[in-house]
C-alpha cells in the first residue's frame, strides 16, 4: 500500500513538473510573439503608401529633425521661385505672388506692395517682359530656431529685344509653423531682405 502511495506521489510530482515546464514554455512563446509583433508594428508605422499619378508606391517616414535642413532649403527655394517667376499676365502674377506670400511674413508682403506701388508689375505686363530665377544655392543654419538662411540666385529679365542677368542675394530666418496645403513644409520666412540685386550682363536676343 505504501509503495502504491509512493508511486502516486511520484506521478503527481512528474505531472506538476511537466505542467510547470509547459506553462513556462507557453509564457516564453507568448512573450516572444509579442516582442516580434511590436517590432513589426514599429517598422510598419514607418511605412507610408503614396499615390502619385495613380501609382501606388511605398515610402518610409523620417523624423522632421533629421531632415530639417533639406526641408528648410526647399521652402526657401520654393518661395523665391514663386516670388520671382513672373510673366506679362496679371492673373499669373497674382497667382504666383499669392502662393509665395503664404510662405513668408509681412516682410515679403511689404516688398510686394513696394514693387506694386512703383508700377513694377504693371511694367512687366505693358512691356511683355518675363522674369525668371535660377537658384544657385541656399544656405540654412539648422542648429537653432529661428533658422537663419541666405539664398544665392541669378535673376533673368527677358524682353523682346534683350535678356538681362542679375545677381540676387537675399537673407532672412525661418520659423516653424503648422504645415498646410498652402505651406506644406511648415516654415514661415521672417525678416526677408535683399542684400544684392545688381546687373551682371545684358545680351541681345
Amino acid at each position: 500500500m505504501f509503495k502504491k502511495m509512493k508511486n502516486i506521489e511520484t506521478a503527481f510530482q512528474h505531472v506538476r513538473t511537466f505542467s510547470l515546464v509547459f506553462l513556462m514554455a507557453n509564457i516564453l512563446i507568448v512573450c516572444f510573439a509579442l516582442y516580434r509583433f511590436e517590432l513589426r508594428q514599429g517598422k510598419g508605422n514607418d511605412k507610408v503608401l503614396l499615390l502619385p499619378s495613380g501609382k501606388l508606391i511605398s515610402g518610409e517616414l523620417t523624423l522632421r529633425k533629421t531632415n530639417i535642413g533639406a526641408e528648410a532649403r526647399d521652402h526657401v527655394r520654393s518661395f523665391h521661385q514663386l516670388f520671382f517667376t513672373l510673366d506679362p499676365d496679371d492673373k499669373a502674377i497674382r497667382e504666383n505672388l499669392t502662393k509665395a506670400l503664404y510662405l513668408a511674413d509681412g516682410s515679403a508682403r511689404e516688398e510686394y506692395e513696394n514693387l506694386q506701388e512703383n508700377g513694377y508689375y504693371a511694367g512687366l505686363v505693358a512691356g511683355n517682359i518675363s522674369q525668371r530665377i535660377k537658384i544657385d544655392s541656399v544656405w540654412v543654419n539648422p542648429a537653432a530656431e529661428p533658422y537663419q538662411f541666405r539664398c544665392y540666385a541669378t535673376q533673368l529679365i527677358i524682353r523682346s529685344s534683350s535678356k538681362t542677368s542679375r545677381s540676387l542675394v537675399t537673407s532672412g530666418q525661418l520659423r516653424e509653423v503648422s504645415a498646410s496645403d498652402n505651406n506644406p513644409h511648415g516654415f514661415l520666412i521672417e525678416k526677408w531682405t535683399t542684400l544684392v540685386n545688381t546687373d551682371l550682363k545684358t545680351e541681345a536676343r
